[in-house]
């Protein structure tokens, strides 16, 4: 029995069918050298024809191999509500179906009717529809091929300081936290290195700060968190730093890692012809919510949130 259905997937499939193909052609070749001729052909002279046609079998098998391919990687994802798919059977494009998997989880395909797909594997959904069609006798040994042509049912909220905040769907390319972020446009500028994701595992939600600058710059892609299905991706605003008084420009600006005094007055400009860096001064929040007033020397450290102010010179 298996030997027989080996057989029988060998020549229904791509590799059978050019095979096929390609005997039909070495017998209309050696019909049409025979008449041409109008004597029988000589054995090393029908060798001969039959390998160069038997050369056609290469070309055409891969071309029957790639209509087999989906168009992009087939998703292992389970099927949901939403998703949109297209459905063929080899040597029976009569049926080849183009749906949206409905509220109820189910499709409605040719013959067989209402199929309830929601939940399984695109790979399982074949083998049901397949399994149906052999039931109801409509065919024998059907190939059935499912390819998931939009996702839905699978999607991922995008928060915060992104190009395009939104819901995305998922899919089995672009899955990874970098990906997502860029369906989504990437950061603006005002955005922070620093993302949080919001992960739904095993019933249990956690929250995942993921520094993207650091990642990159290390090359450590193990924190480029895979994303599922009903995850937050959210960016917060950039820290930022306020300077005022005597420089150029006042006003507030993206607090950089380390970030010195001397570098922040650079961002404003400079000091004026009428201010000095002398006696600078930081009104910094504290843990406890007070601000103190420090006096501050241009290499401190600038923190978020930090007020510095540029006084004039008394001469």
């Amino acid at each position: 029995m298996r030997a027989a259905r080996k057989s029988a997937r060998y020549e229904n499939g791509p590799i059978g069918l050019a095979q096929k193909i390609t005997d039909k052609r070495c017998v209309a070749i050696l019909t049409g050298l025979n008449r041409v001729a109008r004597r029988p052909m000589r054995l090393h002279e029908v060798h001969t024809i039959l390998n160069r046609a038997r050369l056609l079998a290469v070309p055409l098998c891969i071309a029957a191999t790639a209509l087999s391919v989906p168009a992009f990687a087939q998703s292992r994802e389970a099927l949901g509500e939403g998703d949109s798919v297209r459905i063929t059977v080899f040597y029976n494009p009569d049926v080849t179906t183009e749906t949206r998997v409905s509220e109820q989880g189910t499709i409605t395909f040719p013959l067989i009717g209402e199929v309830a797909i929601t939940g399984l594997t695109p790979s399982a959904a074949e083998a049901r529809i397949a399994k149906q069609l052999v039931e109801g006798k409509f065919l024998k040994n059907p190939q059935v091929s499912l390819n998931v042509t939009r996702v839905r049912s699978r999607q991922v909220s995008v928060l915060g300081q992104v190009a395009h905040p939104g819901r995305y769907p998922l899919d089995d390319t672009s899955s990874n936290l970098s990906d997502i972020l860029a369906v989504a446009g990437g950061i603006t500028p005002t955005g922070d290195d620093n993302v949080t994701v919001m992960v739904t595992r095993n019933g249990k939600t956690a929250k995942i700060d993921v520094d993207l600058a650091t990642m990159y710059r290390t090359g450590d892609l193990s924190r480029n968190v895979r994303i599922e299905n009903g995850d937050t991706i959210y960016v917060q605003r950039a820290p930022v730093f306020y300077i005022y008084g005597e420089v150029q420009r006042a006003g507030s600006y993206r607090l950089e890692p380390k970030m010195t005094v001397m570098q922040a007055l650079s961002l404003g400009g400079g000091v004026t012809a009428r201010g000095t860096d002398r006696g600078l001064k930081i009104h910094r929040r504290m843990h406890d919510g007070t601000v103190k007033k420090l006096d501050a020397q241009l290499t401190d450290t600038v923190l978020a949130d930090d007020v510095i102010y540029v006084k004039e010179a008394l001469f």
